[in-house]
């Protein structure tokens, strides 16, 4: 199954590169953001992730999502808004605390792991500082974090910010504050339903955005 899933992955790319074909096509594989929103990354261009941890979508795409913030790193400047969509405030005081930690990116494939392999429940606070303690993390430090005003002011942040850039699924990508992408919307053109092959396709997509803007930066 996952040899079938690589085959149909790389079958996408090659349909993007054929002569003739557009990659990038507005109101198919990306749309436009009404109002854009401002932006604050200088010369390089903003990327941002509105995902959740407990999210399978977005777990399915951290890890080729990550190898490709790292290697734009030198165009673009990336980003991650942890979404709720009830307002449940755990999950998004978890990433928040790791992110005023300095630990959010060391620690994403760890929580992704725990919550979808490892089928931890991290749905309640102790739940989280049991994680916590158990992955190596000081449980004061943690928890002072955890409870302040700083990781709650980023929490109501995170959802202003879904709010603001109209935010009703996820993974969802915006480039730029005004270029909206999505796996399911990028992978629209796939005659299957394969998560790894539209995955492939909304980076490609990506690709196409960034080194437009890019050019215009310089």
């Amino acid at each position: 199954m996952r040899t079938i899933r690589l085959l149909l992955a790389t079958l996408a790319l090659l349909c993007l590169a054929a002569p003739g074909y557009t990659a990038s096509v507005q109101g198919q594989d990306y749309t436009l953001l009404s109002p854009p929103q401002p932006t604050v990354s200088g010369k390089k261009v903003e990327v941002i992730e509105f995902f959740a941890y407990y999210c399978p979508h977005c777990d399915a795409l951290d890890r080729p999502l990550t190898e490709w913030a790292k290697a734009h790193a030198d165009e673009i400047v990336f980003k991650r808004v942890h979404v709720s969509p009830n307002g449940e405030p755990i999950p998004q005081r978890l990433y928040y605390t790791l992110d005023a930690m300095g630990k959010a990116e060391e620690y994403q494939s760890k929580v992704f792991n725990a919550i979808h392999v490892q089928r931890l429940h991290l749905n309640t606070d102790e739940d989280v500082i049991d994680f916590i303690v158990k992955s190596g993390i000081d449980r004061n430090k943690f928890t002072q974090l955890y409870n302040s005003v700083t990781v709650q002011t980023k929490v109501q942040r995170s959802l202003q910010m879904m709010s603001s850039y109209q935010i009703s699924s996820w993974p969802t990508i915006v480039i730029d504050g005004k270029y909206v992408t999505t796996p399911a919307q990028a992978g629209s053109r796939m005659p299957t339903n394969d998560e790894t092959a539209a995955n492939q396709l909304m980076l490609k997509v990506m690709d196409d955005l960034v080194d437009q803007l890019a050019k215009t930066r310089h």
